[in-house]
């Protein structure tokens, strides 16, 4: 098994670290210090060595930070994790909703008379150190460069991942490194600039076509690059994680130790780009005003996919969709109380294992039944595992790592007879979906500007989810990936090749969670008749392929284009899924996929 389901944080055990970290603050002098979820490569998601975050409070949400002052410690979280946090952490700790309340506003607020709060400079980026200033101005608060103080209380902290990086090969990556770093670095010269400093792990692993396991579910192996107008790369990885990769860099890739990047950054000169979102304080520090604030270089070129490895994620996602209508078809078979959650993500985990070209699962697959199902991130222990009851509805999130690709969809379906208030719920989530999937747009428009297609049936109901509609995805990379998003926040234009996940949702705490997901491919729409002629449109090409449970469906709410739309949708289904099923899961996908 990929997935485990042991309890890897107690709320119990915050409240004494919490009392050793704040001996260390006082031995400091320091009035607070600031525990982020992040690594010094700024990632979403890190490895067991940086889980400081849940370490010390107990939430394991993949977003927040940590505010520990001396007599009160602040875990700041947004809407995805509120119902969340209140299981996962003790009462020494305050839950703040952010970014409702900023860090800057309630430090303001705690210490009223000013005080020094201490941070590590390798964990937080220069925007987020200078939008803090700026707002502490006037506050008599300071902000402090310092060593980190949970690492010197943390006895049996893991050592940092060591794993081989592997390479990625050309059938699946579909451009050489060597193109890809010349192309880049012609973008710095163009720019004026001798060299950019790449800090985020999918950046530095597809501009050089690698790949490792140095983070759980992401195929990436920690480094920090140097990326040179020349195409050159400097290139800062543990030897021993490079080793197996034999000639695979070349002779324009140097490999030193990562302790020696601050060194090398002293030596360059000229205009060094570096991404003031992602690049950790301490390499501005280093850089002083040698550093240009610009975009990751790599950031558009990876999130706009090559035909390749675009023709390697719709494989794969038609192999994972064959594995999900199987655990499906599976699950229809077992009467209500008869199943629990761990058994199955075992059973959808064993369907994907079949698959040779299955590397790892994307994230933990989320299987949330009846109230859990409203935790939006919901991951299963043995000892919040639940019994699939009659009338509940189960939230079924899940996901691949494939060598073509990466996936990621989301299905609920209903155990036993479901209630009206969930179908019609379920209805108009579907609905916002559909929509979305529907959509044809201007080029030039962001997430932000579309974005709300996929709310819509909701909000004419008073009704609304608190995430994002999608999130970027690699190929054979992160499962959220930037900087595409469909997000009220996403001010970067969608681009043809990008990927991004389609995924409204309705969650009623207490009672059930909903949520439908499908990933897309934005494409170069072609001309309509009547059309504008000058004027570049873009749709979504659909990659996920399995039923959408019409038990859950109340069709007259759904106009005629919407369920043309899912009737079209459901016989492509069982038109690509179908003949990769076993013999009783294509009669249930006949079934399922049924003209409504």
């Amino acid at each position: 098994m990929f997935q485990s389901f042991e309890v890897t944080a107690r709320p119990e055990q915050g409240p004494p670290r919490l009392k050793a970290l704040r001996a260390k603050l006082a031995a400091e002098g320091l009035a607070g210090f600031l525990i982020p979820r992040a690594d010094a490569h700024q990632g979403e998601y890190v490895a067991a060595h940086d889980e400081r975050l849940a370490w010390l409070t107990g939430f394991t949400g993949s977003a927040g930070f940590c505010a520990a002052l001396m007599d009160v410690a602040g875990v700041f979280i947004d809407g995805r994790y509120r119902t969340q946090v209140k299981a996962q952490v003790a009462s020494d700790f305050t839950p703040v909703p952010w970014p409702e309340v900023s860090l800057a506003e309630w430090l303001i607020e705690q210490l009223p008379n000013g005080g020094v709060v201490g941070f590590d400079p390798w964990l937080h980026t220069a925007e987020q150190l200078e939008q803090l200033d700026e707002a502490l101005a006037d506050s008599g608060i300071e902000m402090r460069r310092c060593a980190n103080l949970v690492d010197r209380i943390w006895a049996d902290q893991p050592s940092p991942p060591m794993q081989d990086a592997k390479a990625h090969a050309l059938e699946f990556a579909g451009e050489s490194h060597n193109d890809k770093r010349a192309r880049l670095g012609k973008t710095l010269t163009d720019a004026k600039q001798t060299a950019a400093v790449i800090t985020l792990p999918d950046s530095l692993n597809w501009l050089l076509n690698i790949r490792g396991a140095d983070i759980p579910r992401n195929p990436v192996a920690h480094g920090f690059g140097v990326l040179h107008a020349d195409g050159a790369v400097d290139l800062f990885m543990e030897p021993q994680k490079v080793a197996a990769l034999g000639d695979h860099l070349g002779d324009q890739v140097t490999v030193h130790a990562p302790d020696h990047l601050l060194a090398h950054l002293g030596t360059l000169t000229g205009p060094v780009r570096v991404d003031k979102q992602s690049v950790p304080v301490i390499i501005a520090d280093t850089l002083g005003e040698r550093a240009v604030w610009g975009d990751d270089p790599c950031a558009l070129p990876k999130a706009c996919k090559n035909d390749a490895e675009i023709a390697g994620s719709a494989e794969a996602h038609l192999r994972d969709g064959a594995a999900l209508c199987e655990l499906l078809a599976w699950l229809d078979t077992k009467a209500p109380g008869s199943l629990t959650e761990t058994e199955v993500v075992t059973q959808l985990e064993t369907f994907r294992r079949r698959d040779n070209a299955l590397q790892d699962i994307s994230f933990e697959t989320i299987a949330g039944t009846g109230p859990n199902g409203a935790i939006m991130h919901y991951r299963v222990t043995t000892e919040t595992d639940s019994t699939l009851e009659d009338g509940h509805l189960l939230v079924l999130d899940s996901g691949g790592q494939y060598l073509d690709g990466t996936t990621d969809i989301t299905r609920t379906v209903p155990i036993g007879t479901p209630s009206d208030d969930a179908r019609v719920a379920f209805t108009r989530v579907l609905a916002g979906m559909i929509a979305m999937s529907r959509l044809r747009w201007p080029q030039g428009l962001a997430g932000r500007d579309i974005e709300m297609i996929g709310r819509v049936p909701l909000w004419l109901a008073g009704q609304d989810f608190d995430h994002g509609l999608g999130h970027g995805v690699g190929a054979y990379l992160s499962v959220h990936e930037g900087p595409q998003r469909l997000s009220k926040i996403s001010h970067v234009p969608l681009l043809a090749g990008m990927i991004l996940s389609n995924e409204p949702g309705y969650y009623r705490e207490g009672a059930f969670g909903i949520r439908l997901e499908n990933l897309l491919v934005v494409r170069d729409a072609p001309a309509l008749p009547g059309g504008d002629a000058h004027r570049k449109m873009l749709y979504w090409q659909t990659l996920s392929f399995a039923p959408i449970d019409r038990r859950l469906i109340v069709a007259e709410m759904l106009e005629v284009a919407a369920r043309n739309w899912l009737n079209d949708y459901h016989a492509q289904v069982a038109q690509k899924i179908g003949p990769r099923l076993s013999p009783e899961a294509k009669l249930w996908l006949d079934a399922a996929t049924a003209p409504l």
